[in-house]
């Protein structure tokens, strides 16, 4: 995402037709937050489900207003140090005119704004597929709120913002590998390492107990992120948002096959969770590296990324963390991956004239790669993991062993996501001890009794 880049070297005047296109990128982003709601939701066990689509769709209430109150400011305002943003007429989103243009561009400052702010609410979401089935939603709450304060505010503004140190240097981010992925990867890594494994970690099936629902998420999440990638570009008036748009759909498709290849090498089946994990592997490698690749190399970079994230999801059981839903495994690595290869696909010819080892361009761009890849894992995992360290002593990070087993959704939330008390036709489901074998949670856990 290049907000310190003037179109053409006339003083830009607003454009209807991109001030409407970049609404709808917004519109489309937002509807991957409810999206990766799904699909989290329909991976964790019938007990936690609810839970799971909360630690969603709180990020939706809480960010929407801490941007507008000091995120904006703090990710795109002037620069300060290159390590912070900051402008009083964003804070509030109150001095700011309708039609008043972002700087160097032909859409209205409004509309980048909300479209930033769609990726400031997905990114904390991302790191709840790790902490499935054991956090308190009051804490999560508060690790929302310092977590965007502390760490992607910042992130944002060094990536992105005129200024930022990542920005300057020459990192290419298109649209968050960085600040989105690694970030939220790192963080989640740097969570689950302070608050431990959920009960029966490795001895116990989680299995998901709904795949449609899975599938459904990752269709919304392959859909909305159109929007995230091909508005990134903030306009449509030089092909690049288009063969973003063009690399997003090729990557995801060679992702998901080559994870399938795997999966069907190593276990032996195609499975509808490798199809919907691969996809969103290939999504995530292809978001910083899109707009530089042609769509042979977005081809590589989503095999690529598809096979090694496929092989990352198993690193839990050999080192012991315990990443419910895989954010390390697919979000992480794949951030890493994407952001990687740029410095071997980038031809030079796409979003700017910085070019690959392939392409004759030598090391000069790995290496800047590597610098931003560094700094926001490390940044990230030490500062959230803090954070996670400090609510825990202050309030509590997890609930009790006791209501982890019984259901998180009944504790926290007082509902449960699927009720069967009218099944069965003169029968009632009565819950019952889980048995060897059975898949965790109330629909595998009932038994038929007399009414």
């Amino acid at each position: 995402m290049p907000p310190g880049i003037t179109l053409a070297a006339d003083t830009p005047t607003l454009s209807a037709a991109n001030t409407g296109f970049m609404l709808i990128c917004s519109a489309l982003v937002m509807i991957m937050t409810p999206g990766l709601a799904f699909f989290y939701g329909g991976m964790v066990r019938v007990k936690s489900t609810l839970n799971m689509l909360m630690m969603s769709f709180i990020s939706l209430g809480i960010v929407t207003i801490l941007w507008v109150l000091y995120g904006f400011s703090a990710a795109f305002g002037t620069d300060h140090g290159s390590l912070i943003g900051w402008s009083s007429d964003y804070v509030g989103l109150s001095g700011i005119g309708l039609t008043q243009l972002w700087d160097g561009y032909t859409i209205p400052i409004y509309v980048f704004a909300v479209f930033q702010l769609m990726f400031a609410i997905i990114t904390p979401a991302l790191i709840s597929g790790a902490l499935a089935d054991r956090v308190k939603f009051s804490a999560w709450a508060l690790f929302i709120t310092l977590w965007a304060t502390l760490v992607y505010f910042p992130v944002a503004h060094w990536v992105w913002g005129t200024g930022g140190w990542a920005f300057d240097l020459g990192v290419i981010d298109f649209a968050g590998g960085t600040a989105v992925h690694i970030n939220a990867g790192a963080a989640a890594l740097g969570v689950i390492l302070v608050i431990g494994k959920r009960v029966g970690f490795k001895k116990d099936p989680m299995r998901p107990h709904s795949l449609p629902l899975v599938m459904l998420g990752a269709g919304l999440l392959w859909f909305g992120w159109f929007g995230f990638n091909a508005g990134s570009w903030l306009g449509n008036d030089d092909g690049v948002g288009a063969l973003m748009f063009v690399n997003t759909q090729v990557a995801t498709a060679a992702a998901m096959l080559a994870w399938l290849i795997y999966e069907k090498i190593r276990h032996g089946a195609c499975t509808t969770l490798g199809a919907a994990s691969g996809a969103v592997a290939g999504l995530v490698a292809i978001t910083p590296s899109g707009g530089s690749c042609s769509p042979l190399g977005a081809i590589a970079i989503g095999a690529i990324a598809g096979v090694l994230c496929a092989m990352a999801v198993g690193l839990k059981y050999r080192f012991g963390y315990d990443d419910s839903l895989d954010v390390v495994g697919v979000h992480l690595v794949g951030g890493v991956i994407g952001s990687l290869l740029i410095g071997f696909f980038a031809t030079g010819g796409g979003q700017s004239d910085a070019q690959g080892l392939f392409y004759g361009g030598g090391l000069t761009q790995l290496w800047k790669q590597l610098a931003g890849v560094g700094a926001v894992l490390a940044y990230s995992l030490v500062v959230s993991a803090i954070l996670a360290f400090l609510i825990d002593k202050a309030i509590g990070m997890r609930v009790s062993e006791d209501d982890e087993v019984s259901g998180i959704d009944q504790v926290e939330h007082a509902e449960t996501a699927y009720d069967f008390s009218g099944a069965g036709g003169g029968t009632v489901l009565r819950s019952a001890a889980p048995g060897p074998g059975l898949v965790d949670g109330a629909a595998a856990q009932t038994k038929k009794v007399d009414a």
